[in-house]
């Protein structure tokens, strides 16, 4: 079989396109995906999947069609043996969390898009499902949006925001059960978040900021990374962000 030749230089060309349509026509057997997957830790995939999940709500926020090598270059990079395995649980926890179906448009091109899922049943499968990846998606959601907002951010900015991902403090939610709970008890529980009350608001507002375990397990870098790669941009394009984040150990 001839071999194409890959193009060279940096950014997306439509020669790019060619290249990532013709290797993702080699699918992987479930054996060179089962070994892939052994070579990975269960936290990377988790890592991974909570990755793709967000990246593919931002981008259904403006409504763009997504393409596999959009996906393989942006959020995938190094784990092509394992992308559909990925795919899959990311498609799973869009199902599960946020009521979204991840649609294959065209199959030759290998582009998707994310549909509502009207038909759910309420709680089937979500007792015995392991529900960690969405939840460490959610708080990179959240830690990511209180980084940008320079460190703080007021409840009622954080919670606007998880709104537009179809997360609502006032209602429960098929995996999270009580989302409000989840973040104002769990995850400061957990240290991952402090929320502190600020003086004289009525009625009372409070300030969302990292907590120490936050610190600790994750770093600004990381996370302005993880926020530049979402919004295809390079992470200097938020200067003061990316200043704070280049000085921060």
């Amino acid at each position: 079989m001839s071999q194409r030749r890959r193009s060279k230089g940096p950014g997306p060309s439509q020669g790019d396109d060619e290249e990532e349509d013709f290797n993702l026509s080699q699918t992987p057997t479930h054996s060179q995906v089962q070994r892939s997957l052994d070579r990975c830790s269960q936290d990377q995939v988790n890592q991974k999947v909570s990755e793709l999940v967000q990246f593919l709500l931002v981008k259904d926020q403006k409504k763009i069609p997504i393409k596999r090598a959009d996906i393989l270059k942006k959020v995938l990079p190094g784990y092509r043996d394992v992308s559909l395995e990925i795919i899959s649980r990311a498609s799973r926890t869009l199902e599960e969390v946020f009521g979204l179906q991840l649609v294959e448009i065209d199959t030759k091109h290998h582009v998707y898009i994310l549909t509502s899922s009207l038909t759910r049943v309420q709680g089937e499968n979500l007792h015995h499902r392991d529900n960690q990846p969405a939840k460490l998606g959610l708080l990179i959601v959240i830690l990511s949006f209180i980084f940008m907002k320079g460190n703080s951010a007021k409840d009622g900015a954080v919670w606007e925001f998880l709104r537009r991902l179809r997360v609502y403090p006032g209602e429960r939610h098929e995996v999270f059960g009580d989302a409000k709970k989840l973040v104002t008890e769990e995850f400061v529980r957990q240290k991952y978040l402090e929320i502190t009350p600020i003086p004289m608001t009525d009625p009372p507002e409070f300030n969302y900021q990292w907590g120490p375990r936050a610190a600790k397990e994750t770093s600004k870098r990381d996370i302005l990374h993880f926020v530049a790669k979402i919004q295809g941009k390079d992470p200097s394009f938020w200067m003061s962000q990316y200043t704070e984040a280049e000085a921060t150990p």
